[in-house]
């Protein structure tokens, strides 16, 4: 049997320790959020981050913007909160609706305040070695390997899709981790043989149960950050029953990745606003 990677647990330990951090520190961090539209999932998410901040006190402030909102109406907002010295941490809640520039909306962002780590400044410090805000899943999934001593500096990381939130940034993370990193993805050939290699799995391709024991190489550890629904149940993109007693260990959909994203988009605002402070001392 594999051992189940709790970012549930690990979540709730983490925050635990970030609230009495902020108290120790007399700051009142404040995250904001904006979302566009009316989708139920980033509705729920949204609700979800603004629970976490009241339950570690930090301050949030929610913008909700109607679907049929300019990509110049998103702009103006995200200005508002870049000029708002009282906002430490800003997270525009994607994907925003179709006809909407997400690249110039993340771009418009301060990068001192992209607390999801999306902006290119913050991409292009990560990607070269010297990051400063990282995003919170890939940051997230660093922290569970972390926590349970799973070697990463010298395993074979194989990152299953590459997208800009998750896959090519955990690509980065692994990479200055010192792990030998492939990444994968549509266009692959040989797809099975590739997966089959990796000491360190990490599927983020929302495709229920695409990863199957025959992909997994006995003894790997599996990180799954999908989230699907199946026959009315969420799941993710691991056949989790089918590749548990194959991996020497994986995470649970829910209860695995997910709490340690809200996680470490907490952290990440308490330290938007240690830094802040500090550049207001001089």
């Amino acid at each position: 049997m594999s051992t189940i990677l709790d970012g549930k647990k690990i979540s709730e330990m983490r925050l635990e320790i970030l609230k009495e951090g902020i108290e120790d520190s007399g700051l009142y961090p404040r995250l904001a959020t904006v979302i566009v539209g009316s989708d139920p999932a980033s509705q729920m998410y949204v609700r979800m981050k603004h629970r976490a901040c009241e339950r570690v006190g930090i301050g949030s402030v929610g913008i909700e913007l109607p679907a049929d909102t300019t990509t110049q109406g998103v702009l103006d907002s995200v200005n508002r909160l870049n000029r708002d010295s009282d906002i430490d941490g800003i997270l525009v809640q994607l994907p925003l609706p179709k006809g909407i520039d997400a690249e110039r909306v993340i771009a418009e962002v301060s990068p001192e305040k992209d607390v999801d780590g999306f902006h290119p400044e913050n991409l292009g410090l990560l990607f070269s070695g010297r990051p400063n805000f990282t995003p919170c899943t890939p940051t997230g999934i660093m922290t569970i390997l972390a926590e349970y001593k799973i070697p990463v500096a010298g395993a074979r990381a194989v990152v299953v899709g590459r997208s800009i939130d998750v896959g090519r940034p955990m690509s980065a993370l692994l990479t200055n981790a010192d792990a030998t990193v492939t990444v994968c993805h549509s266009k692959t050939k040989n797809l099975a043989e590739e997966l089959r290699r990796a000491d360190i799995l990490v599927s983020a391709i929302g495709r229920a149960h695409f990863i199957t024991p025959d992909m997994v190489k006995p003894g790997a550890v599996v990180i799954d950050v999908g989230i699907n629904q199946l026959n009315g149940r969420l799941t993710g993109d691991v056949d989790f029953d089918a590749v548990k007693d194959i991996a020497s260990a994986i995470t649970p959909v829910p209860g695995g990745v997910g709490p340690m994203t809200i996680a470490t988009l907490m952290e990440n605002t308490f330290r938007a606003a240690k830094v802040k402070s500090c550049d207001n001392v001089w």
